[in-house]
């Protein structure tokens, strides 16, 4: 992977190889891509825990893959571990290996995914959905940079260096008491946030291109000014992930290699100006603009769901930067369904 400065990067491609030998890539020439891409480097050059945050399909793991690739741990093995996918039990013994006879069916020695990522990079993907349980256990590994098999006595010394992700709002966790405060400290020495798809609108005709590249094996498509221009006024909540799910179907569609409007029949139904409350792309001046009012309850719940998309801060920051005191902000996101129903009100 050849990842460049930023101030160097105005219109370059950043590449990474796939398990499987396909490509995926980081590509992007506007502000919050270069940003990301000075973040990346600056991640690279630490050796502390890093935590990547963001939306579902904004391509953490790419992002972690490309931090791991340029560090000194690049010449070593990157191993992801999906903690959503793994009861408290299995994770640890997935992640640190077992003892033959340590627990029914163990019938060989294992060895963990934390020993096979040694002299490399351990990925924990959606760190937010680790059982509090196996909390206590990650928190301990990562203190004292050691751990054991289970049903083993002996000390293992861990050499590598961990990246985690999640989409979840981890403070929010921490008051809701589904994740452990110290934990939460101990990740989030560098915490990145990766832009939704969304903010990132003037990327999306060359990451379109690079997606397409990609999705066909070289073959030569291209996309209409047409459909481009519905392609980069729609929100995408599902991100990077779902504009190439987009693309595959068009390009299943399409009897030639020109993607029309028609070939995306999902995205007129969908364009943010009639998405729901809770996903609204809505601007502090769209009720002027469209010269018609609407209720101030109205108002307010969608200016909050705008501050919420368009702001990458904690919770608490949000609450300063809109005059309020952080119970009355979480008590109007409580209202609109997206706080942690027992935060204190």
């Amino acid at each position: 992977m050849n990842i460049q400065e930023p101030a160097n990067l105005p219109h370059e491609h950043d590449q990474t190889q796939t398990p499987h030998g396909g490509h995926r890539v980081l590509v992007g020439s506007g502000p919050a891509f270069l940003n990301l891409l000075h973040l990346i480097h600056c991640a690279a050059r630490q050796s502390f825990p890093i935590l990547l945050l963001g939306e579902s399909g904004t391509g953490k793991e790419l992002v972690a893959q490309a931090i791991h690739e340029i560090s000194d741990h690049g010449s070593g093995p990157f191993v992801p571990v999906e903690c959503s996918c793994l009861v408290a039990d299995l994770l640890e013994s997935e992640l640190f290996g077992h003892k033959r006879g340590a627990f029914t069916g163990a019938v060989n020695d294992k060895k963990g995914l934390l020993e096979a990522a040694q002299g490399g990079t351990l990925f924990l993907d959606e760190i937010g959905e680790t059982p509090l349980a196996m909390q206590v256990k990650l928190l301990r590994m990562l203190e004292e940079q050691t751990f054991r098999q289970v049903g083993d006595i002996r000390l293992r010394r861990v050499d590598c260096r961990i990246i985690c992700a999640t989409n979840r709002d981890l403070q929010a966790g921490v008051a809701a008491g589904s994740f452990r405060q110290d934990l939460y400290y101990r990740i989030t020495a560098f915490p990145i946030t990766l832009p939704p798809l969304r903010r990132r609108r003037e990327d999306i005709p060359i990451i379109v291109e690079s997606l397409l590249e990609r999705i066909t094996g070289g073959a030569f498509y291209r996309v209409s000014a047409e459909a481009m221009g519905q392609l980069m006024a729609y929100a995408f909540p599902g991100n990077i992930r779902e504009l190439q799910n987009l693309l595959e179907r068009a390009c299943a569609l399409s009897t030639e290699n020109v993607l029309l409007p028609e070939h995306f029949p999902n995205l007129v139904a969908d364009l943010p100006t009639e998405r729901d409350n809770n996903h609204s792309v809505f601007h502090p001046c769209q009720a002027l603009q469209e010269g018609v009012l609407i209720p101030l309850a109205e108002l307010e719940k969608r200016y909050l769901c705008y501050a919420l998309e368009t702001h990458q801060g904690s919770r608490e920051a949000l609450a300063q930067r809109l005059g309020l005191g952080v119970r009355t902000l979480f008590r109007k996101l409580k209202e609109l369904g997206v706080a942690p129903s027992n935060h204190p009100n």
